[in-house]
């Protein structure tokens, strides 16, 4: 069995890794000033983050469409007909909607669809975990559960020092975010899990205050001292992100992945100045073969 994920999953593996696992990745779209950028292949975030701040217009993003995708099935189908394509929320991006789009368009595939209800390094997990568990021999039936299992626990919360990215993007309301713009007010955003969509879980008057809120809200689920699965991601913000690192460094007892830019994606809808952090319990990680 073959994994296929997208560019918005944000998984740390390097290439050598990925090709190991059998980690295919498909490749979100960006665009700025009418010229567009496949993530991870044209662009970098520092590139991306320069041209955006030398830019009067704001980023269009989209997802890859259903050929894209009926086009990897068919490739990786020639050598292996099983695959397990795992995509980040179809409540915030249609990709998984093209995905399955492009499963219907591949008959000579037996693929299983699975939409995380989260993105970024939380739905990197699920991915990396399901490669892992391939590898290893299991059934499929005990890879999904894994996958289940890793997406009920894990939780994303992210801020961010500026809204208008994130107003443009109708990721929040209008006009609450102009409200929030006008207070000068940090959000504190959260995925929820039914539909995979973002929520906000407070909002703070300094950055700072809201770093320390992302903070207070992993301890308001995990008592400081457990053993936790943390990662810390930025759009392009790693003073911020190290400012995150530090304060959770001091509450719990973290197994740590690195630290990474964000997927572009996700930067383009909220700015640079986004930091997160995914985190869960250690013990489900535990299970995962090496």
């Amino acid at each position: 069995m073959q994994i296929v994920t997208d560019s918005g999953t944000d998984l740390t593996l390097s290439p050598e890794q990925r090709t190991a696992l059998g980690i295919h990745i498909v490749p979100l779209v960006v665009t700025l000033e009418d010229k567009s950028y496949l993530e991870g292949v044209d662009i970098e975030p520092g590139e991306f983050y320069r041209l955006l701040a030398a830019s009067d217009e704001l980023p269009i993003t989209s997802q890859p469409s259903a050929g894209v995708f009926a086009e990897t099935y068919r490739r990786l189908a020639a050598t292996d007909p099983d695959i397990l394509s795992i995509h980040m929320t179809s409540g915030l991006s249609g990709t998984f909607n093209s995905a399955q789009a492009g499963a219907e368009m591949t008959p000579e595939a037996n693929i299983t669809l699975v939409d995380t209800k989260t993105l970024s390094a939380a739905a990197g997990w699920q991915v990396e975990a399901a490669a892992r568990a391939v590898k290893a021999g299991w059934a499929t039936a005990r890879v999904l559960a894994l996958v289940r299992r890793i997406g009920e626990v894990s939780e994303s919360i992210y801020t961010l020092d500026e809204l208008k990215y994130l107003i443009h993007g109708g990721r929040i309301s209008h006009m609450k975010g102009l409200v929030a713009s006008l207070l000068n007010l940090k959000p504190l955003i959260g995925v929820e899990k039914v539909n995979g969509t973002y929520t906000q879980l407070g909002q703070a008057r300094t950055f700072k205050r809201a770093v320390n809120g992302l903070v207070k809200k992993m301890a308001e689920q995990h008592a400081p001292g457990t053993s936790l699965h943390v990662q810390v991601l930025h759009a392009y913000n790693p003073a911020g992100a190290a400012m995150l690192k530090e304060q959770i460094e001091q509450l719990f007892d973290c197994t740590w992945r690195p630290v990474t830019p964000m997927s572009l994606v996700l930067g383009a809808h909220t700015g640079p100045s986004m930091i997160g952090v995914a985190y869960a319990a250690q013990a489900v990680f535990d299970t995962i073969p090496e």
